[in-house]
Parts: C-alpha cells; sequence; structure tokens
C-alpha cells in the first residue's frame, strides 16, 4: 500500500507523529513534483553527476568516489577543527573535547578509505594512471587547509593554488590564522601557565618553534590532572587526533607502496620516498615530547 503524505508543513515532532497515524507506521511513496524530500535536501541528483572517470578501466571508478568521499571529509574535520578553535578562545574546554572526539572518527573514516583504495592492484591502478597527468593528492586545497588549521604551516605548499582566486583566498586564510594548537596554548597561559609571549603572538602563518616552556605546561597538565580535569581531557583529546591524523598519513604511504612501489608520483614528488619524508612530522609538538619527562 502506498502513502500520500499529508500536508504537513515543514516538520516537528508532532507533525512526524500525524504521519506516523496516517501512514500506520509505513513509509511514505508518493511524493508531489519531479524530486523527492532527500534528494532535494541531500542534493543527491548533482552529488552522483559529478563521476566522471576517464578510462575504461573498471577500478577508475573506486580511485575516483573515494577520492570525492576523501574530500568532503577533509571539509568536515577543516570545519570542526575551526569549531573547536573557537570553542578554546570562548574557554569552553568540555565543548572542545566533545568536538575533537567527533573529529577523531571522522579521521578514523579517512583512514579506512585506504583500506578500500588498497584493493586496487597495481595493474589495475596502471590500468588509469596515465589519465590522472600532474594530478596529485598533495594539490587537494581542502587538506592543506586541514593541515593548516592543525598547525603545519608549510606556505610553498599554498602555491598550486594562487591562480584560483577563490581557493587561493581560502587557503591563505586559513594559513595566516592561528591553528587550534595555538588556541590551545593561549588556553594555558589564561589558566596560568608560563608560556613566552612571543609564542603567543608569533606570526601564525610559520612554522612552530619547539617551545620548552610549552612542553613543560603540558607536562604539569598531566603531573596536576587526571581524567575528571578538564585540560588533562583536552591534553588527550588533541593527541588523539593528532595520532589518527599521523595513522592517516603512515597508511597512505602504505597503500601507496603496495600499487606503486617506488615509483615517482603524478604531481612531481619522489612518491614513497616523500611520504615517508612526512611521515615524520608531528602535530602539536610539545604534547608528543611531554610525554618524555613524565
Amino acid at each position: 500500500m502506498t502513502h500520500t503524505p499529508p500536508d504537513l508543513g515543514t516538520g516537528s515532532n508532532a507533525q512526524r507523529e500525524e504521519l506516523a497515524a496516517a501512514t500506520r507506521g509505513d513509509p511514505v511513496l508518493d511524493f508531489p513534483g519531479t524530486s523527492t524530500p532527500y534528494i532535494d535536501y541531500q542534493s543527491i541528483d548533482v552529488l552522483l553527476s559529478l563521476q566522471h572517470p576517464r578510462s575504461g578501466e573498471p577500478a577508475e571508478l573506486t580511485f575516483y568516489v573515494l577520492g570525492q568521499v576523501k574530500e568532503l571529509l577533509f571539509k568536515l574535520v577543516y570545519e570542526e577543527l575551526v569549531r573547536v578553535r573557537g570553542l578554546l578562545d570562548a574557554d569552553d574546554v568540555p565543548g572542545a573535547v566533545w568536538a575533537l572526539r567527533r573529529v577523531r572518527r571522522v579521521v578514523e573514516l579517512l583512514v579506512g578509505s585506504w583500506d578500500v583504495l588498497g584493493t586496487l592492484a597495481p595493474t589495475e591502478f596502471n590500468g588509469f594512471r596515465d589519465h590522472l597527468g600532474q594530478a596529485s593528492g598533495f594539490q587537494s586545497y581542502m587538506y592543506r587547509m586541514v593541515e593548516y588549521v592543525l598547525g603545519n604551516k608549510v606556505g610553498s605548499l599554498s602555491r598550486p593554488h594562487r591562480n584560483v582566486p577563490h581557493v587561493r583566498e581560502q587557503v591563505e586564510r586559513a594559513l595566516r590564522e592561528p591553528g587550534v594548537y595555538d588556541a590551545a596554548v593561549a588556553l594555558l597561559a589564561r589558566r596560568g601557565a608560563r608560556v613566552p609571549r612571543e609564542v603567543l603572538e608569533r606570526d601564525f602563518s610559520q612554522p612552530e618553534a619547539h617551545c620548552p616552556e610549552v612542553e613543560r605546561a603540558w607536562a604539569e597538565v598531566y603531573r596536576d590532572g587526571g581524567p575528571a580535569d578538564e585540560l588533562f581531557l583536552l591534553a588527550e583529546g588533541l593527541m588523539d587526533v593528532a595520532e589518527a591524523v599521523c595513522r592517516w598519513r603512515s597508511v597512505h604511504l602504505l597503500v601507496v607502496e603496495r600499487i606503486i612501489g617506488t615509483k615517482p608520483g603524478t604531481g612531481g614528488t619522489t612518491g614513497v620516498a616523500w611520504l615517508r619524508r612526512i611521515n615524520e612530522h608531528r602535530f602539536f609538538p610539545e604534547l608528543w615530547t611531554a610525554r618524555g619527562s613524565l
């Protein structure tokens, strides 16, 4: 039996209960017009029209779709981290810790994307690799913005976007703005930690330099706090995200090595050798080094 929905407005709990009563709990299957509410809400028809593989290799669709999925997840990670930064600026540590919990889960989804891409055999990837031309994941501007908000301020890596005005503006803004870790260190200072003024007022477009005073401040958070202390939970929440992103990089390296071996990358890098060097970097450095003094 099909049901045409009664006109119940935009939706509320009472309206949804009325609708369920009218359909006797069955789903609504008939809608007026030429679309459905789900297609309209999620722009599904637009989303599913954006896949344009360039070869006849069946495996290219996997590579193509997973690449687009990663871009959407990068956007979500970036927006959530910007929100975390704002919460820390407002001294809302519990809110920031809660949001960091979500960020970690999203990054875990990103790690899982490599599990799917790792199913591509070298011969399958070779069947469409030439169609990539010079396209490479390091040109992802959403990922670059994620790295910038996490504090890895490598200004030269914004250059691929300098001729794309609307992208350049976003990337350069992310480069100039404080990262989420800068907000956390500023919060430590407001809570009494002895953080040098030059750390708090530095040029945020430049890479972070290791600061012994910040390392000591985090070590004190661990010595003085525990699972009931909000600064302790913040430190662990930040580490959860830092570790998850490191896992993403590590699995990326393994999958690339599995598929192309030691061949150069499409974007001009040495491929695996370049990725291995990048894997040495750690986000939120003093949170890592503080562990050695505990």
